[in-house]
């Protein structure tokens, strides 16, 4: 599990290392191909129900964070 992203997970073991949702093999990148697409959150968890709405909360929140830290 990264620190600056408790939501997500990476491990060898796991999709070869990509970055996931913890406690699933649902790829981060997944969330923002479906947001690209026109597609709601709703879409999303409906298409992949092992993540929860709080993941992809947290993980918008933190990588809203990240972006200004960024830019601050």
């Amino acid at each position: 599990m990264s620190k600056n992203f408790p939501t997500l997970s990476t491990s060898s073991e796991i999709m070869g290392g990509t970055p996931v949702f913890v406690g699933t093999r649902v790829p981060v990148e997944t969330l923002f191909d479906y947001v690209e697409a026109g597609e709601s959150i709703d879409d999303f968890l409906e298409g992949f129900p092992t993540v929860t709405r709080e993941q992809v909360i947290a993980l918008l929140e933190e990588a809203r964070k990240q972006l200004i830290g960024l830019v601050a």
